[in-house]
């Protein structure tokens, strides 16, 4: 049961994660992957709200459904990657590498920011 609920919310933070993005493309048509950047930041302050919450006082499954399925289907690691090497290739060479070491670095700020909010 507990593998259904986790797919589930995986499907959920997916369905999230496709609106942001059709929304910020919709209303600003350009290459720049600002609604996977912001998906994942928003994703990672989810993370640590509910990491702080969770820890200790919740069920295991509960940690699970949220953590692993809703922020694991909502964030990327994948995207994030790709969507730099993406522009890489397109000869964005410093716009990739912004992209590289700044998103690593706001969503541990937004973790800390949501655990902060969770305290």
């Amino acid at each position: 049961m507990t593998l259904l609920l986790i797919s589930f919310a995986g499907a959920v933070g997916c369905c999230v994660r496709y609106v942001m993005e059709y929304l910020v493309r919709r209303h600003h048509p350009v290459s720049r992957p600002w609604a996977t950047v912001a998906a994942n930041a928003l994703g990672s302050g989810v993370a640590g709200y509910a990491a702080y919450r969770l820890v200790g006082s919740a069920d295991d499954q509960i940690r699970a459904i949220v953590l692993t399925g809703f922020c694991g289907g909502m964030t990327t690691f994948s995207s994030a990657l790709a969507i730099p090497v993406i522009l890489q290739r397109e000869h964005d060479w410093r716009y990739s590498a912004l992209l590289v070491t700044t998103t690593p670095l706001l969503c541990a700020a937004l973790f800390v920011v949501g655990m902060s909010l969770a305290h």
